[in-house]
């Protein structure tokens, strides 16, 4: 494999994997169609989206209508494979090496661009992140109306492309247009670095997207803001990030010396993913709700599982089953952070930058949208 790249270059030899995988997939799609692609693609990948994408718990194939679980299917009665919203160890089989993939090739992209100043880039992305969040509330507003109205105000299978895990792929290609426009403008002369074009680029996204689901929340039924609940979401994820940034600072100074402030950026992503998950699993009522929001992740429906199950039911009642979610998400950040040391960043800066770019999407992303789907009720 390494002859391959020294011979051909990095670049070829990515290009024609994502290739090959993306024609012998849909080569063996459609030559084994009910294995390849209902019993493995729909099921565990395209069938959550649709279910996902109409607020349903449960859809059926039923010979390729996708509908929800009929009573058929719910009695036992062979309609096909089903499909729930969410994720599995299966789908996560195939996201994850996806992402690296795309990991990789955005590697390649900043070396062939010959981008520099990798924290500067780094704090320019912080707003996009906070914009997939955000976008991905939008398709929970579109849920919301599907349960109002009957009908999608964003039909599949373009709202597909607002759900996880196809979102991270949607905020990519954005995020990536934006860094290209931003080195052209910074090569040309226009700005004194890129950083600022795609800092503002991310801005304008952000701000336009919290802008739409402002006007959902001002002037459609199906939707209300719970100003509290933001706030305290935010309070409470900067209280924590705090105090976990003194305890390192004072206990293993250390442990921070490879990432700098980004190490504040990581541990705040985390803690916003994790009070948002506390507020919302076991709080949204305290804040005006009808009822709290239900786990959509394998891990957080775990820690709330096993949380209940340990904590006696008079203890739980007073303080929750999610609390533990978020001490797990500020550890997780220290470990990360503990992970990129100084050598990490001087042996290869572009991998580092770019992993600690993963490791805060997938901590405020989600964190972002728990939040926001419970500030405006969707």
């Amino acid at each position: 494999m390494y002859d391959y790249v020294e011979r051909y270059g990095p670049v070829r030899v990515w290009a024609v994997t994502v290739l090959v995988l993306v024609v012998g997939i849909t080569a063996a799609a459609l030559a084994f169609p009910q294995r390849v692609y209902v019993d493995l693609i729909w099921q565990y990948y395209w069938g959550p989206v649709v279910a996902d994408a109409h607020g349903w718990a449960c859809v059926d194939w039923a010979g390729g209508a996708e509908m929800e679980c009929s009573e058929a299917a719910q009695a036992g009665e062979d309609t096909g494979p089903t499909a729930s919203p969410g994720y599995t160890f299966v789908s996560y089989a195939g996201y994850v090496p996806t992402l690296i993939l795309l990991l990789v090739g955005i590697v390649l992209a900043g070396r062939r661009f010959e981008i520099e100043r990798y924290r500067a880039g780094f704090y320019a992305l912080f707003p996009f992140m906070l914009f997939g969040g955000a976008l991905r509330t939008v398709e929970d507003a579109n849920v919301a109306a599907y349960r109002d109205t009957g009908e999608l105000a964003i039909e599949l299978p373009w709202s597909g492309f607002l759900i996880s895990p196809l979102i991270y792929f949607t905020v990519f290609f954005i995020a990536l247009i934006a860094l290209v426009v931003s080195v052209w403008l910074d090569r040309r002369g226009h700005v004194s670095g890129y950083e600022y074009p795609l800092a503002g680029i991310g801005t304008v996204l952000l701000a336009g997207t919290l802008g739409y689901l402002g006007w959902i929340a001002a002037f459609e039924p199906y939707a209300t803001f719970y100003p509290w609940l933001l706030i305290t979401t935010l309070v409470g994820a900067t209280v924590a990030t705090w105090l976990t940034w003194v305890a390192i600072k004072r206990f293993a100074p250390d442990i921070n010396r490879g990432t700098r402030n980004m190490g504040l950026v990581v541990i705040w992503a985390h803690a916003v993913d994790g009070v948002a998950n506390v507020i919302g699993l076991d709080w949204a009522v305290a804040f005006g709700h009808d009822q709290n929001l239900v786990p959509k992740h394998p891990v957080n429906e775990a820690i709330v599982n096993v949380t209940g199950s340990i904590l006696p039911a008079d203890i739980a009642a007073v303080t929750g089953q999610a609390w533990p979610f978020l001490f797990v998400k500020l550890a997780a950040a220290v470990v990360v952070i503990w992970i990129f040391d100084e050598t990490v960043f001087e042996d290869s800066p572009r991998y580092a930058m770019l992993l600690m770019i993963t490791v805060v999407a997938v901590g405020l992303g989600p964190g972002t949208r728990d939040m926001l789907r419970a500030t405006f009720g969707v």
